[in-house]
């Protein structure tokens, strides 16, 4: 990984977190210094300003205590106009230089946060980004914070592509989501097993990092068992009193699985309960509640946004055979155009990183749960 500082000075731009005192709490047990990253792609909050960040080519998960813990006053919406020329600005590169990789709203302060590549490819930098209450971006410096890592012990093989061939490294799949769920981090993505796709629920603080439960799932759309499929987004449910992942994938179904059932070695089969469309790829998915009812709002590459009533869900029949197109939950689509991350702002909003297309900016707009 380059040095952040051999492109561009931090020393006028960075915003130094400032490092909480040890307490009891999920901080305590955190080391104080500099962590390092090859990459930053998947961002989630856990409690008390904890920011989980995934690093994909490193195939680790990175807890750092912000100390951004001062709760939200009054409904302060976040908008901030072609955000990727102001990072890129800020970087001091092109906004064709730089990648929004995610997108987490911290619960407690409502600040936005971006996980940023500046370049591509294997040489990029991570940076990782906060948006000021005027919609400006600065950077967040690592430099010494209190923070714990975990080293996933089987991910997807680091390879290069052969010359000639599409075929992707599959480390970039090591990871594709995170989420902070009851005192455990909860991480999607690939082995290097036999039944490449991967379950993780690891204990939070960090202790130990176990091989993972191995998931299968029917995928209606292909009208075949797969378990090399990594899950692409999910977020967790209770279903009556059981918590439940529902999972998407590319192509698209949701499936469901019961946390309890993610077992270190356990090989389980999922309920595929939803199929939204091929061609397609699932990009982000949050839970809210309007009016007493849960609803899922996705935001797909290929299908837009959609929302879903979740009362569903609990006599949802499961899929076990080819379909054509969309098959099980209805669901509503929406005229959000453009929506590339999404995440919970507060109670009645989401924060949206929406494109204006293409060569056209980005923006973050803060808009009305439907």
């Amino acid at each position: 990984m380059k040095k952040l500082v051999s492109t561009f000075s931090l020393g006028a731009l960075a915003l130094v977190l400032v490092v909480p005192s040890a307490r009891a709490g999920l901080t305590s047990d955190m080391k104080e210094g500099k962590p390092a990253f090859r990459a930053m792609s998947q961002l989630a909050f856990g409690p008390e300003g904890v920011l989980f960040i995934a690093d994909t080519r490193a195939a680790a998960i990175t807890a750092i205590a912000t100390g951004d813990t001062q709760p939200a006053t009054g409904s302060a919406l976040i908008k901030a106009e072609a955000i990727d020329q102001k990072i890129a600005a800020l970087l001091g590169t092109k906004p064709d230089q730089i990648i929004i990789e995610d997108l987490a709203v911290n619960p407690i302060s409502r600040r936005a946060y971006l996980a940023v590549s500046r370049g591509k490819g294997p040489e990029a930098t991570p940076v990782l980004v906060r948006i000021t209450a005027a919609g400006q971006p600065e950077i967040v410096a690592l430099d010494r914070v209190r923070f714990a890592r975990a080293d996933l012990p089987n991910p997807a093989a680091d390879t290069a592509p052969e010359p000639g061939k599409k075929q992707q490294n599959r480390r970039l799949e090591a990871i594709t989501d995170i989420a902070y769920v009851d005192g455990k981090v909860l991480v999607a993505g690939l082995s290097n097993e036999e039944f490449a796709s991967t379950l993780r629920a690891i204990p939070f603080p960090f202790k130990a990092v176990d091989r993972g439960t191995a998931v299968e799932i029917y995928h209606g759309a292909h009208g075949a068992f797969e378990t090399r499929a990594p899950v692409r987004t999910f977020v967790s449910y209770k279903v009556g009193r059981e918590q439940q992942l529902l999972a998407a994938y590319t192509c698209t179904p949701l499936v469901q699985f019961a946390l309890d059932e993610l077992k270190p070695g356990a090989k389980i089969r999922g309920k595929t309960i939803a199929e939204f469309g091929n061609r397609n790829r699932p990009l982000d998915i949050v839970v809210y509640q309007k009016d007493g009812k849960d609803f899922l709002l996705m935001a797909n590459s290929a299908r837009g946004v959609i929302k879903v009533a979740a009362d569903q869900i609990t006599n949802a029949a499961p899929i076990t055979k080819k379909v054509a197109d969309t098959e099980g939950l209805k669901f509503e689509k929406l005229d959000w155009a453009g929506i590339n991350q999404l995440d919970l702002l507060d109670t009645r909003h989401a924060l949206v990183l929406r494109s204006g297309g293409a060569g056209q900016p980005h923006s973050l707009e803060t808009l009305a749960l439907p």
